[in-house]
């Protein structure tokens, strides 16, 4: 995943994007990346994680939760608990 993030921001990467639904796809993976970078998260451990908590179940009406600025950390809810 991190040889994805690297190779992920070069522009030329955008013109191979297919239609219109894969780069949006692409833009939102783009974004959700760079944000964990710019908030200090791991974006490979991020996405595994969402990513798993999503097909676990996690409910619709706390999908916002997921989010990279109001995400909690593994790590942070077994100190909590």
């Amino acid at each position: 995943m991190l040889r994805l993030c690297r190779g992920l921001h070069n522009r030329k990467n955008a013109l191979f994007a297919g239609l219109d639904g894969g780069a949006e796809h692409w833009a939102v993976v783009a974004s959700l990346i760079e944000t964990c970078k710019l908030i200090g998260l791991d974006p490979q451990v991020y996405l595994a994680d969402v990513i798993t908590r999503i097909v676990d179940g996690h409910p619709n009406s706390r999908i916002y939760d997921l989010l990279p600025w109001a995400y909690a950390p593994p790590q942070a809810l077994k100190a909590v608990a």
